[in-house]
């Protein structure tokens, strides 16, 4: 099973690098079965968010009419990026099988500051919010 699954990845990494995407690709496996595949298409759509995992997860989602992917597994190419890691993490699959690491030569591009808000006039604002988000999940997981 294994071995199909990497020629359907390899299939899928030369349909992404004929159309000059990154290549990489996804599958998305439920009871050994193939429900969803994809390949990075960010180049084509300019969708910073289109990486061939989240573009499967997205599949999958729809296929099984729920964001939770519980008892499901990822196969692909690369190990996933951090953005890609937390997407996997937050539709709850529970393997991530992957081919290569992720090169260590890899430059970081991303310059990206997080900046915690901290001003006085916002310290009521961000109370209520944490009162708001703490009662929101405290009720959720008590009708579980």
């Amino acid at each position: 099973m294994e071995t199909k699954i990497i020629e359907i990845l390899l299939k899928l990494v030369n349909k992404a690098y004929k159309k000059e995407e990154t290549p990489v690709a996804a599958i998305i496996m439920y009871n050994n079965k193939i429900i969803a595949k994809s390949y990075n298409k960010r180049n084509r759509t300019n969708k910073t968010i289109d990486h061939a995992e989240i573009l499967a997860i997205q599949k999958a989602n729809k296929k099984l009419k729920s964001w939770r992917l519980n008892n499901c597994s990822i196969y692909v190419t690369i190990k996933p990026c951090d953005m890609c890691m937390n997407v996997i993490r937050e539709a709850r699959i529970n393997k991530v099988y992957y081919l290569v690491n992720r090169l260590e030569e890899k430059k970081i591009y991303n310059k990206t500051k997080f900046i915690p808000l901290t001003s006085k006039e916002i310290e009521n604002v961000k109370e209520d919010y944490l009162k708001k988000i703490t009662i929101f999940w405290k009720n959720k997981r008590n009708k579980i």
